[in-house]
């Protein structure tokens, strides 16, 4: 064999063990290297935990859903027509302030059961952490509400309908039904409200921790622990 052939198979090994070498190190660089399963998981806790103290809070303000075009709750379908029935006979105040104290109920269940989310993300067990780290920017919120959902709802709909009796919406309901209800040739109705305004309060709280793990994701001066800037400098490379 000749010399030249010799000097290209020296070059190219020479090549590959440099790339190995500089591979090796970045790899050396990642953070996985030392984060074990528990430790991102830790992270992710971290991360919901964040979004219940930085998003769901601002939910039981005042318009907290009311003020938020993210999560303001509308009116169900079967209530739109009872809604332009209402304006169209010149009730617009009292349809506005039907929606109103929707928002109003949801608001001060939020702040009666946030314990009910942090007990929540407290018992989460992250079986493949890594992989929902490397997720969408909502992964680990989707993770939460598809583990408690169904938990959460039947712990959550008596708080509304405590709040709808705290806060006066069934009575303004009970009463904006029954004038729609005294409108010639309309069909009754009856709607569970108490069932919707949970199944959109628990929505808006679901987006609310959505969007603080979207930030943390992308924004490094959101994670406000090491253990959020070790995890979520993982992910930055994805």
């Amino acid at each position: 064999m000749s010399k030249l052939y010799f000097k290209s198979i020296f070059f190219i090994l020479f090549i590959s063990l440099s790339s190995c070498a500089e591979l090796q190190q970045v790899v050396n660089t990642l953070p996985s290297g030392t984060l074990s399963n528990t430790d991102i998981a830790s992270g992710l806790k971290q991360a919901l935990d964040k979004g219940i103290d930085e998003q769901v809070q601002k939910l039981t303000l005042e318009n907290g859903f009311y003020g938020n075009s993210l999560v303001k709750i509308g009116l169900p379908d079967e209530l739109q027509k009872v809604d332009k029935a209402l304006r169209d006979i010149g009730l617009s105040k009292l349809a506005d302030e039907g929606i109103k104290i929707l928002n109003r109920a949801a608001e001060d269940a939020v702040s009666e059961a946030t314990p009910i989310f942090v007990d929540a993300v407290k018992g989460i067990t992250f079986t493949d952490a890594k992989n929902i780290l490397l997720g969408e920017d909502n992964a680990a919120t989707e993770f939460l509400k598809t583990g408690t959902a169904d938990a959460l709802y039947a712990k959550f709909e008596p708080v509304i309908k405590t709040s709808f009796d705290k806060v006066g919406a069934d009575k303004i309901w009970a009463n904006l039904i029954g004038k729609y209800n005294t409108i010639p040739f309309v069909k009754k109705v009856n709607p569970d409200l108490t069932n919707y305004v949970t199944q959109e309060a628990l929505t808006g709280v679901y987006t609310m921790i959505a969007v603080e793990e979207k930030e943390i994701r992308t924004n490094a001066a959101s994670r406000t622990t090491d253990v959020l800037k070790k995890v979520f400098a993982l992910q930055d490379g994805r």
